[in-house]
């Protein structure tokens, strides 16, 4: 294998969330619904597409989520300022959400508007005069 060519994400309403990848993530859009004959959108994330489709099997999850590692995620590579931001607007939606040292990067988990769980992440490192606690794999 030499790369991830694309990722399928199943959603409930693509209505609701292409505007949450489109605006609210700032993903490069490639083909918008209105390219397609069903429901569909597509992004382009570092040279791998990202599809977005409604296709009436998303499993409509929305339960209560306890820890990051309960279900599978798509991460997603900042820098550091845009990691902060995201930090900042989507922190508080569940116990352990982060943000996480792995080591090599740091890490912090969201949900979108249907409920997939999404990380973004930094390998930047904190800038001076910021200081938090991070969780760690010990934490889970």
């Amino acid at each position: 294998m030499d790369a991830v060519d694309h990722i399928n994400v199943d959603v409930d309403d693509l209505e609701v969330c292409y505007p949450f990848y489109r605006d609210r993530l700032d993903l490069d859009l490639l083909r918008p619904p209105s390219e397609f004959q069903g429901e569909h959108a597509m992004f382009d994330v570092g040279g791998t597409v990202l599809t977005l489709a409604e296709t009436g099997r998303a499993d409509g999850w929305h339960g209560r989520i306890d820890h990051p590692l309960d279900k599978a995620h798509i991460a997603f590579e900042t820098g550091r300022d845009d990691y902060e931001q995201f930090l900042k607007q989507l922190d508080g939606q569940f116990p352990k959400q982060g943000p996480y040292d792995w080591d090599e990067f740091e890490g912090f988990y969201f949900l979108d508007p249907d409920g997939n769980l999404l990380e973004v992440i930094t390998y930047d490192p904190v800038p001076a005069g910021v200081s938090r606690t991070l969780l760690t794999h010990d934490d889970i």
